[in-house]
């Protein structure tokens, strides 16, 4: 029962999600985020307000969830020269397995099929991913599953 309710609660968020039923300000974030100036400036800038806005909203808000309507969980994250943790904001997609993340790191956890998925519904929420990943050239984009610890 309690995973029936996982799966419809992920899919019913990740429909409120969708890029077809965002309203016309997040639809153009979405677009401006996926070019390459966008991803520019919001590699650059965008982390440096989230965290403080995430910090002082009790971890409710960050802006890019203001600006564009996708949920933004902070992954924390060992630097691997420095050993520094720090936190890294990063789009959070509901899905029945847990939070689908999709970043360029070097390990994946979602794999075959379950990749594919995940995959296709971020699509759906966020179809700049298409380009990101065009970016990222040979470079596969990991997407991990964040579940209850």
């Amino acid at each position: 029962m309690a995973e029936q309710q996982a799966t419809r609660d992920g899919q019913g968020a990740l429909a409120s999600m969708d890029y077809a039923r965002a309203r016309a300000d997040q639809r153009f974030m979405r677009r401006f985020a996926a070019s390459g100036p966008g991803s520019w400036m919001f590699a650059r800038v965008l982390h440096h307000i989230d965290r403080p806005i995430y910090r002082l909203s009790g971890g409710r808000q960050t802006l890019a969830t203001m600006l564009s309507g996708l949920p933004v969980v902070m992954l924390s994250t060992t630097g691997a020269r420095s050993g520094r943790r720090r936190a890294v904001p990063v789009l959070g997609l509901p899905t029945s397995d847990g939070r689908g993340v999709m970043r360029p790191f070097r390990a994946t956890v979602a794999e075959g099929e379950q990749r594919e998925r995940i995959w296709q519904e971020g699509l759906r929420v966020y179809p700049g991913w298409s380009q990101y990943e065009r970016r990222a050239g040979e470079r596969k984009i990991a997407i991990f599953v964040l579940g209850e610890a």
